[in-house]
């Protein structure tokens, strides 16, 4: 269900956004496209993902360029490319070190063996990342929203990816290296690796790489927005919102059986973006902060 919401969206905004720039910028528009393919081919090739899942990657990835890239064009790294890079770098590391723990404690299941040698499927990408494709290309729709500021799209993006890599670097850093899971609703002691269970360790790699995040994607609006801190807390802030939600969805939702994890994970990127798009409407109403 995620896949098909996400999927016809983004390869309808990558067929619009391509033509756009095509006609404006052409260099911006094949130049975006051939990163974008090379990285899905990496991903790829380095079995991160399935060649579903790659493309995927692809065609969220060239949505979040085109809705970010500032001027001048040629600065590439000026757009959601560094913390998209970011968050795969950090998913990608903890995810190896997970596995590596699992295996060294002869307690790496069939699944994780079928995903070491596939990597993430298509519908993880977009469980996790989509929600950041919809966004930068949705919110521009709303002009009374960006009216207060015109990077609101990019900051939702941002929040989302955020609340992304804390989720994965919190989960597998947390089972690998922490101390005795506690259930987030209760408290009370669970075994490692249980839906809505967290660990301090966990907690600080989570929240760690949630900053890691923000940093870079508050970097690439440099001389765009005023309040740089201001906007690093909203990331972090709606970051850490959805990653909160994911393990309270996790606890009660995902446990019995009514959602499953890409449903959960999703559904908590879209409670970052949400958590973001409020609290920055919120200042700007305040005019506390505009672009």
């Amino acid at each position: 269900m995620v896949l098909l919401l996400v999927a016809p969206w983004t390869a309808a905004q990558c067929v619009l956004q391509f033509h756009a720039w095509e006609q404006t910028e052409p260099s911006v528009a094949w130049i975006t496209l051939g990163m974008c393919a090379l990285l899905g081919g990496l991903v790829w090739r380095l079995r991160a993902g399935t060649p579903g899942a790659a493309a995927m990657g692809a065609a969220i990835t060239a949505c979040l360029i085109w809705g970010t890239i500032q001027f001048p064009y040629t600065d590439w790294l000026r757009s959601a490319l560094t913390p998209l890079l970011v968050t795969l770098a950090l998913t990608l590391s903890a995810t190896r070190l997970g596995r590596r723990w699992r295996k060294k404690r002869n307690s790496h299941t069939e699944i994780d063996f079928e995903e070491a040698h596939r990597g993430r499927d298509a519908a993880q990408v977009a469980a996790n990342l989509g929600g950041a494709a919809i966004s930068v290309t949705l919110v521009p729709f709303a002009p009374a929203v960006v009216a207060h500021n015109p990077n609101f799209a990019a900051l939702i993006a941002y929040a989302v990816l955020a609340e992304a890599a804390a989720d994965t670097v919190s989960s597998e850093l947390g089972q690998a290296f922490g101390g005795t899971p506690r259930m987030i609703t209760n408290w009370r002691r669970v075994a490692a690796g249980t839906d809505g269970a967290v660990t301090l360790e966990g907690t600080l790699a989570g929240l760690a790489a949630a900053g890691m995040v923000a940093l870079a994607g508050i970097w690439t609006l440099t001389g765009a927005v005023r309040g740089q801190w201001l906007g690093l807390a909203l990331i972090l802030v709606g970051g850490v919102a959805g990653w909160v939600f994911d393990s309270l969805l996790g606890a009660v939702v995902e446990r019995r059986g009514w959602l499953n994890n890409d449903a959960v994970n999703f559904a908590s990127t879209v409670c970052a973006g949400a958590v973001t798009l409020e609290l920055a409407r919120g200042l700007a109403a305040l005019m506390l902060w505009q672009g």
